[in-house]
């Protein structure tokens, strides 16, 4: 599968909008990159199965990159609430390696595609509901935090995504305000991705070379460019992300979650 100039110009503009919607929306971008990584895999040649696999790894691996963009932009307002990341993060790691480096080289490409169309629409329908929490709900302590964190690491893991589909509804069901998620979730992005990531390259080392630029299941020409893009982009999402109230901050979590499940509840029922 050839680099060309069209490949590469679709890999850009996918950076591009990766980054802007991982500062925007705190979710490392991965909701985004993984239907459209498929499609352009897909349109490329690999098989339905590797295409779905290779696009989950080479998204999250590049939410290593942005991830740290965004969070750098989050923390100058004061928005990243690091203890949460603190209590959360040993969980994400455990989860992302069970996941990275074992059920997702186990899984089938069109089960990993369900899985992600499901708990994105479900994260999607969370947010437009709008109820309100408890006022006395509050984050729970170290040990519901590292089971929190092992759940969010594994479910990212097997869907290619930073976490924040999961992570942002889960701290403001505790009376997290949004735009505290948001820049919490994507500091959670980086161990998710360095986790799974680890993981991806371990589970796929010994896979038959049938696509040039692997590494193990990471398709290194894709994450070069959409990682360049996607960090360039990441501090204006973030910049936008504390001018929108929290209407529209949540009504555009979940127009932009609904569109991605679908086409991936597609690909599912295609596979």
């Amino acid at each position: 599968m050839d680099v060309s100039l069209w490949l590469l110009a679709e890999l850009a503009a996918l950076g591009l909008c990766a980054g802007f919607l991982a500062g925007l929306l705190g979710i490392g971008g991965g909701m985004l990159m993984v239907p459209f990584l498929t499609m352009i895999l897909s349109g490329r040649g690999v098989g339905a199965d590797m295409a779905v696999k290779m696009a989950i790894a080479t998204s999250m691996a590049t939410i290593l990159f942005t991830s740290l963009s965004s969070v750098r932009a989050h923390h100058r307002r004061g928005a990243v609430r690091w203890e949460i990341v603190r209590g959360i993060a040993p969980g994400i790691v455990l989860g992302g390696l069970l996941a990275g480096a074992g059920a997702f080289a186990v899984l089938k490409g069109h089960t990993l595609a369900l899985v992600f169309g499901l708990f994105v629409a479900f994260s999607a329908t969370q947010m437009l509901q709008g109820k309100k929490p408890a006022a006395s709900r509050q984050m729970p302590g170290w040990g519901g935090q590292t089971a929190a964190g092992t759940g969010i690491g594994f479910i990212s893991g097997l869907v290619g995504a930073g976490g924040g589909f999961i992570s942002v509804p889960f701290m403001t069901w505790c009376n997290v305000p949004i735009h505290h998620a948001v820049a919490t979730s994507a500091a959670l992005g980086f161990p998710i991705a360095l986790a799974n990531t680890v993981g991806y390259i371990v589970g796929g080392w010994n896979l038959p070379p049938g696509v040039p630029g692997t590494l193990g299941y990471l398709y290194l020409p894709a994450l070069a460019v959409i990682a360049s893009c996607s960090v360039l982009m990441a501090p204006l999402g973030a910049r936008t992300a504390h001018a929108m109230n929290v209407a529209q901050l949540k009504r555009a979590f979940a127009v932009l979650l609904y569109a991605l499940a679908a086409y991936m509840l597609w690909k599912a029922w295609a596979g």
